[in-house]
């Protein structure tokens, strides 16, 4: 299979990094980027007003697109995916003996807000168990599992908090059926986008969730240090958890800064972090947007498929325990590894061989990108091979 677009990355050749879940190395153009807004801050005087909100109105615009929406003004440029949730935590009521509901083992960035909610609120936290992979191979366990979420959702429930796939294994969730029997309960719907958008299809129209949370350094290819939310009506009105001057009315007015206003900027942006416009990771996020959107999902998702594929049918004809194809994302599979196999033998083998990949649990997730190609899951097959056959 070949590698399109391997030279838009700057990854050395004996390097198989099958790791971007973790972390994907930047594109040379968002490297490039943040070059450049270093060098503006170098020498200041190059940057004028419309510095401060021309980058994130770009990131606004690529992002609000990748998820199928035209209205850059849904989303809001935030640090991370934990203040994109203490901003939708700060605009619900839950009310005592509701309930919100999770599934086991979700990023914690994805939990602590809704915990604290709940303890604030007297809600409790219902927790959607993972149901038992039966045997070793390929499994399904995705169809059981969002059956167990719809089957938790009742009138009590008043916060459905979900990724779309598992960030562990690339478990999918069907968020069409769980979205539409929150709205049936009138629970709020929230999703954390962070494992799939960018390199899995993720259409607003259809899902319909409320929020939907996206750190920046993952699939969107950009650096680490800022995130995006997405908002839906619910969220029209919501209240910034900080007071930063550029969510005011009229903020791009520096001459009538200190005519202070008590309104709001009429859109997401007045849920902006202080300080999102840094001129040097806002360039490097929106270039990066904006290569994504040129490439397209659809290309991620194509070349990923197959690579993921490639490696759940090698690692399941060895023994270990994978989901099927049907029921994971296009860019992640988690391989857990059979009992009587030693992790850290089989991480120590796949280091010396500059194999990337993350451990998560008992097994090892592998996430490819656009720079993968088939040598790189068969480098990491080899190790497997040599893990069963005891050599």
């Amino acid at each position: 299979m070949p590698k399109p677009y391997d030279d838009a990355f700057s990854l050395p050749e004996d390097v198989h990094y099958l790791n971007a879940a973790y972390m994907t190395p930047l594109p040379r153009a968002v490297e490039e980027a943040g070059l450049e807004g270093m060098a503006h801050e170098r020498a200041p005087w190059t940057l004028g007003v419309e510095d401060f909100f021309r980058h994130a109105d770009r990131i606004r615009r690529a992002f609000a697109g990748l998820l199928g929406d035209d209205r850059p003004g849904r989303v809001a440029v935030v640090p991370a995916v934990s203040y994109g949730a203490a901003v939708v935590a700060r605009n619900l009521e839950l009310g005592p003996d509701r309930a919100v509901v999770l599934v086991e083992g979700q990023f914690p960035s994805h939990v602590y807000a809704w915990d604290a909610l709940a303890r604030r609120e007297g809600a409790e936290r219902v927790t959607v168990a993972r149901p038992a992979a039966a045997g070793e191979g390929l499994v399904r366990t995705a169809r059981t599992w969002s059956e167990r979420i719809l089957a938790s959702i009742d009138a009590r429930t008043a916060l459905v908090a979900l990724p779309q796939a598992h960030w562990a294994d690339g478990t999918l969730f069907d968020l069409e059926a769980i979205g539409r029997r929150a709205r049936e309960v009138g629970a709020a719907f929230v999703v954390d986008g962070t494992q799939t958008v960018g390199a899995h299809p993720f259409d607003v129209a259809r899902i319909r969730p409320d929020a939907v949370l996206c750190a920046g350094y993952k699939w969107l290819l950009g650096p680490y240090g800022l995130s995006v939310v997405w908002l839906g009506p619910r969220f029209e009105d919501a209240r910034p958890i900080e007071e930063s001057w550029m969510a005011r009315e009229g903020s791009e007015d520096f001459a009538a800064l200190v005519d202070y206003r008590e309104e709001y900027r009429p859109d997401a942006s007045r849920l902006d972090a202080g300080g999102h416009s840094t001129f040097i990771l806002a360039p490097m996020l929106a270039t990066a947007l904006e290569l994504l959107s040129e490439w397209g999902v659809a290309a991620v998702a194509g070349h990923c498929a197959p690579l993921t594929s490639r490696a759940a049918a090698g690692a399941a004809a060895l023994g270990c325990t994978v989901e099927s194809d049907e029921g994971r994302c296009s860019n992640i599979v988690g391989l857990r590894l059979p009992s009587d196999w030693e992790i850290e033998r089989v991480q120590r083998r796949l280091a010396e061989a500059r194999v990337l990949v993350s451990r998560r649990g008992d097994g090892l997730r592998v996430s490819p990108h656009l720079y993968n190609g088939e040598a790189d899951v068969d480098a990491l097959l080899r190790i497997l091979v040599a893990e069963a056959s005891g050599g």
